[in-house]
């Protein structure tokens, strides 16, 4: 990003061709515009108006009806967190009684615009200027108080405040880094963070082994897609594993501590599908208790009961009756029903559904769902009827 072109793109005159170049848009192709607006404008301020159009339109997803008001870099949209789950953190953070947070890489602000929101004082440092500025200019945009700088988030003396939060940038130059310690801070870097009350924001298949003692992990999904996870540590901590989901009707939460455990039996009058946030957190035992239910494989996450139960942290399908498992046979049986639709879930199988749905030629008016997974160690296939 020319920073040049992007600190001009804030003044007035760059303010009126940001609104018209996202007008002229919404009316026509992007190569259009931009060569219409070129006439009037240098080739610099025209891209710099363009890049913001295009990734405010993409940022719609995370960031709602904020994202129009908002400024973005690619990189830096892609690793923000999604404005629902940033809201959940500062939440957290409020009803520990903190009242402020410094946020150790802050990128183009986005849990520092959640953070402020929910009345924390709130500071970000990153040590990209590019990051930096548009995170100033997105607590501008919003009407935020908050302060952000250049800064090497190793350095920085985080002590004056009551919580120090980091995300990792968990990307390189190749691509994705696997490896804790190729993170960018590193993890040992993370590690000294968990010495006092601090949040990390890490990825959602973090191994349950690299997380310490005493610090919760919590993983969170918004709408069924699993976001991320969370490291609470100090004061913060309150269980030792957690998950979070977020949907339409509000937020719900399962800790280790709800977890009896559940025994392993035979498929009953109705099926669950644990939130993925359930089963990254090792939860979906959980799950069984909380239907009054049992696994159907112990090494599968899926939840049977006689009982039917609405539930936040799993999905619900009715079990009609077994098909067939092997393909020819199944086939005969959804041509017998008239099945010419068909979902295919599936769990515990090698199983491609786009793949067999194509080998089963399907006909016929009816829809259907069924589940191909494992009970007692061996293959099934149950047509199921969501709830």
């Amino acid at each position: 990003m020319d920073l040049d072109a992007f600190a001009w793109l804030l003044t007035d005159d760059g303010q009126r061709l940001l609104a018209r170049a996202t007008e002229m848009t919404d009316e026509g192709s992007a190569l259009a515009v931009q060569t219409a607006l070129r006439k009037d404008e240098t080739a610099e301020h025209v891209a710099a108006a363009m890049t913001q159009v295009d990734l405010r339109r993409k940022a719609g997803a995370k960031f709602g009806d904020l994202a129009p008001k908002m400024y973005f870099t690619p990189d830096g949209l892609e690793q923000a967190t999604r404005l629902a789950v940033a809201h959940h953190r500062a939440a957290r953070l409020r009803a520990f009684d903190a009242a402020s947070v410094i946020d150790l890489g802050c990128g183009i602000g986005g849990d520092l615009i959640a953070s402020a929101r929910a009345g924390l004082t709130a500071a970000g440092v990153d040590n990209d200027p590019e990051r930096v500025a548009v995170a100033r200019a997105n607590l501008d945009a919003l009407g935020l108080p908050g302060a952000v700088t250049v800064a090497d988030a190793t350095a920085v003396d985080h002590s004056p405040f009551d919580v120090a939060y980091a995300d990792p940038a968990r990307r390189g130059a190749t691509g994705r880094v696997f490896s804790a310690e190729g993170w960018t801070p590193p993890w040992s870097w993370v590690e000294t963070l968990f010495a006092r009350d601090a949040c990390v924001k890490v990825a959602p298949g973090i191994p349950h082994d690299l997380v310490p003692d005493g610090v919760e992990a919590e993983w969170v999904s918004d709408r069924g897609e699993v976001k991320e996870a969370a490291l609470w540590s100090g004061s913060l901590a309150s269980t030792h594993r957690r998950a979070t989901v977020i949907g339409e009707r509000g937020l719900a939460t399962l800790t280790s501590e709800d977890d009896p455990g559940a025994e392993v039996g035979a498929v009953a009058e109705f099926l669950y599908e644990p939130d993925g946030a359930v089963i990254r957190a090792g939860l979906v035992t959980a799950v069984a208790a909380g239907v009054q239910g049992h696994l159907v494989d112990e090494h599968i996450a899926y939840v049977t009961s006689s009982a039917s139960f609405e539930t936040p942290f799993a999905r619900g399908y009715q079990v009609l009756e077994e098909l067939p498992y092997r393909e020819k046979q199944l086939k005969a049986a959804l041509r017998e029903r008239g099945i010419g639709k068909l979902t295919i879930k599936k769990r515990g199988v090698q199983v491609v559904p786009e793949q067999l749905r194509k080998r089963l030629s399907l006909s016929g008016s009816a829809e259907a769902t069924i589940v191909l997974t494992r009970v007692a160690g061996e293959g099934t296939c149950l047509l199921v009827r969501p709830f």
